[in-house]
């Protein structure tokens, strides 16, 4: 066997191994107890306010939020979410047959639709939470208006809506991890030699 077939059985062994922890991991997540009962907040968007409860579209379905930074001290979108959002766009189909999913901003509702025409971003749900507490009762904005990524879930229990997850962002380093397993982006510049290096996703380029 060459020195190539033998690191890559050992890589292969360690792929393995990864996968089935993110396995135990995903298990993990699904067996949390309930969480906290929430606010049901109210959020601006293209046709009028809308409360969290509302975004359920049916009892037993979950609402996933992406808490995107834009809005409040974020004058400029965040070129990462903006990046997500690029590949949210194209899977929101898909991602309709099991969860209800949209995009928070911090900033007012006519913003976020400028932005999206901007972008082309047609098949997301892009509310606004401006003037709301929404992002800071999660620790995704700070009292100057910072914002870090986040994301929230949420499940219906009797009608009142409770938290299933949260998480957000960590730095090691300089860069982001912890909520780079929502873009394929970096994971296919890892599977080659140079790997993701100090990349970071522009606005244009």
């Amino acid at each position: 066997m060459s020195a190539y077939d033998e690191a890559r059985a050992e890589l292969r062994a360690a792929e393995l191994s990864l996968t089935q922890q993110r396995e135990r991991v995903a298990q993990m997540r699904r067996e949390l107890p309930p969480g906290p009962r929430v606010d049901d907040y109210e959020f601006g968007s293209a046709t009028g306010p809308v409360r969290l409860t509302q975004l359920f579209s049916a009892p037993a379905r979950s609402v996933v939020l992406y808490h995107f930074m834009f809005g409040a001290a974020q004058t400029e979108p965040c070129p990462m979410c903006s990046m997500w959002a690029d590949g949210w766009n194209g899977v929101a189909r898909h991602l309709a047959r099991n969860v209800d999913f949209g995009v928070v901003t911090a900033a007012p509702p006519a913003d976020n639709d400028r932005l999206a025409a901007d972008r082309g971003w047609t098949n997301l749900k892009w509310l606004s939470a401006d003037g709301s507490s929404f992002k800071s009762d999660f620790g995704s904005q700070d009292d100057a208006g910072n914002q870090m990524p986040f994301l929230t879930v949420f499940e219906l229990a009797d009608g009142e809506p409770r938290l299933s997850y949260a998480g957000g962002a960590h730095i090691e380093g300089e860069h982001w991890r912890g909520v780079d397993l929502l873009s394929p982006v970096w994971h296919v510049l890892d599977l080659t030699r140079q790997g993701r290096g100090d990349w970071m996703p522009s606005l244009s380029y």
